[in-house]
Protein backbone atom coordinates (compact mmCIF):
# COMPACT_ATOMS: atom_id res chain seq x y z
CA UNK A 1 0.00 0.00 0.00
CA UNK A 2 2.65 2.65 0.91
CA UNK A 3 4.63 1.83 -2.22
CA UNK A 4 1.62 2.52 -4.42
CA UNK A 5 1.13 5.89 -2.72
CA UNK A 6 4.74 6.85 -3.40
CA UNK A 7 4.40 5.77 -7.02
CA UNK A 8 1.24 7.81 -7.63
CA UNK A 9 2.79 10.84 -5.94
CA UNK A 10 5.81 10.68 -8.23
CA UNK A 11 3.65 10.35 -11.35
CA UNK A 12 1.21 13.07 -10.36
CA UNK A 13 3.65 15.95 -10.82
CA UNK A 14 6.65 16.30 -13.10
CA UNK A 15 8.14 19.29 -11.29
CA UNK A 16 8.19 21.43 -14.43
CA UNK A 17 5.95 24.51 -14.20
CA UNK A 18 3.72 25.16 -17.19
CA UNK A 19 2.91 28.78 -18.07
CA UNK A 20 -0.80 29.51 -17.94
CA UNK A 21 -2.17 30.84 -21.21
CA UNK A 22 -5.87 30.77 -20.35
CA UNK A 23 -8.12 30.17 -17.36
CA UNK A 24 -8.56 26.56 -16.37
CA UNK A 25 -11.91 24.85 -16.84
CA UNK A 26 -12.42 24.82 -13.07
CA UNK A 27 -12.01 28.61 -12.98
CA UNK A 28 -14.69 29.04 -15.62
CA UNK A 29 -17.01 26.57 -13.89
CA UNK A 30 -16.56 28.40 -10.58
CA UNK A 31 -17.41 31.73 -12.21
CA UNK A 32 -20.52 30.28 -13.88
CA UNK A 33 -21.74 28.72 -10.63
CA UNK A 34 -21.19 31.99 -8.75
CA UNK A 35 -23.11 33.93 -11.42
CA UNK A 36 -26.00 31.46 -11.23
CA UNK A 37 -25.99 31.75 -7.43
CA UNK A 38 -26.12 35.54 -7.56
CA UNK A 39 -28.96 35.38 -10.10
CA UNK A 40 -31.00 32.97 -7.96
CA UNK A 41 -30.49 34.99 -4.76
CA UNK A 42 -31.44 38.25 -6.45
CA UNK A 43 -34.54 36.65 -7.95
CA UNK A 44 -35.58 35.21 -4.58
CA UNK A 45 -35.06 38.52 -2.78
CA UNK A 46 -36.94 40.41 -5.48
CA UNK A 47 -39.84 37.98 -5.17
CA UNK A 48 -39.81 38.20 -1.38
CA UNK A 49 -39.91 41.98 -1.15
CA UNK A 50 -42.33 42.85 -3.94
CA UNK A 51 -45.67 44.10 -2.74
CA UNK A 52 -48.68 42.19 -4.03
CA UNK A 53 -50.60 44.08 -6.66
CA UNK A 54 -54.03 45.20 -5.63
CA UNK A 55 -57.01 44.26 -7.72
CA UNK A 56 -58.71 47.17 -9.46
CA UNK A 57 -61.81 48.42 -7.66
CA UNK A 58 -65.10 46.89 -8.77
CA UNK A 59 -68.37 48.83 -8.85
CA UNK A 60 -71.17 47.73 -6.58
CA UNK A 61 -73.23 46.40 -9.46
CA UNK A 62 -70.39 44.08 -10.53
CA UNK A 63 -69.22 45.88 -13.67
CA UNK A 64 -65.73 47.20 -14.00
Amino acid sequence: MPASLLFTASVAHTGVPVPRTAPAASDIALFVMAAIGVFLVRRALRKRFTKPRQKPPVDRDGTA
